[in-house]
Parts: structure tokens; sequence; C-alpha cells
């Protein structure tokens, strides 16, 4: 599949992925997920809005390889001011500085290693992967560099600069 015509699929009942043209289909998200996203959304949204550091998106695609496409829509994203100055309407040409992905129980490893392995290779600086059941949070800056928060651990990242919350908040 082309990504002009995942642009055009007609399905509002799903999510949907694209990666080397295979079109990978997601149920909606449970309510666990959902709160986590929110609150991650705001607590992320309310720094950066107030230091003018760039954009937060909530599940916008961003379209990362061509021939074949792929479009990754993180649960979360941060795109540091200025990278992609006056873009028309439609998926971000190239990565998010920051992915975040809430990950869901029905969740594969193999699944979330290959968007991990996708994110890093085309240019994301960071990604968490926030565990709602586990309560933790886990940087990754590339595949030998991965740090394992805890609900008792602050997470500091310089991909948002100035950015510290207590991963307990995340879950609060």
């Amino acid at each position: 599949m082309t990504v002009e015509e995942f642009m055009n699929l007609d399905d509002d009942y799903h999510r949907h992925e694209l990666i080397k043209g295979e079109l990978l289909t997601m149920p909606p998200v449970k309510r666990l997920h959902g709160l986590v996203a929110a609150n991650l959304t705001m607590l992320l949204l309310q720094h950066v809005k107030a230091n003018h550091l760039g954009d937060v998106l909530v599940e916008s695609g961003y379209h990362i390889e061509k021939d074949p496409d792929t479009v990754l829509g993180p649960d979360v994203s941060f795109i540091a001011g200025g990278h992609y100055p006056d873009l028309p309407d439609g998926y971000t040409p190239g990565p998010p500085d920051l992915a975040i992905e809430v990950l869901s129980p029905s969740d594969r490893k193999s699944y979330v290693d290959r968007k991990l392995a996708l994110y890093l290779e085309t240019g994301t600086r960071s990604i968490w992967l926030v565990n709602p059941r586990r309560r933790t949070v886990e940087v990754v800056s590339s595949m030998s560099n991965r740090r394992m928060l805890d609900e008792d651990d602050e997470l500091v990242d310089d991909t948002v600069p100035g950015f510290r919350v207590k991963v307990s908040e995340i879950f609060a």
C-alpha cells in the first residue's frame, strides 16, 4: 500500500499504521491506555507551550520511509520548534524528535521492537515506552541505550529541554 492509498482509508473505527507498505490495523485503545496518554499529553504540553519549545501532537502520522512507505502514529509525540516549519495538513514528512508509545497488553514485543528500530533508524531522538500495568517508563535513545524508570524515579530527557516529571504523576 502507498501513503496515498493509506491517507484515503475509510475506517473510523480502527487505528492504522503502515510499515514498509503493509497495513497494520489495531483496535481502539482501552480506558487505561487513554487515561495515561491524556495525562502524559497534558504534562508534556504544559511544559512545551510554557517554554515555546515546539509542538506536542496526539496520534499524528509521520511518513518516515518511502518506497515502500512507512507511516507511524505514536500515541503522543514532540517536534522541536523550527523542525518542520509551515507544513500543510497531512502526515509529517519525517520522524518526531520524541515518540511516546503507551503499551497495551496486546502489544507483541516483536512489533514494539520493530517500531523502535524504525523510529531510531529514521532520526527520532528518543522513544518513551510507557507501561500502564507495570507503571514504568522505558526511555530509549538507541537499542543499546535504554533506561527503565519506575514510579519512584523522575523522568528527564534532553529531547524536551527542562522537562521533568515524577513517573508516578504519569499514572496519577
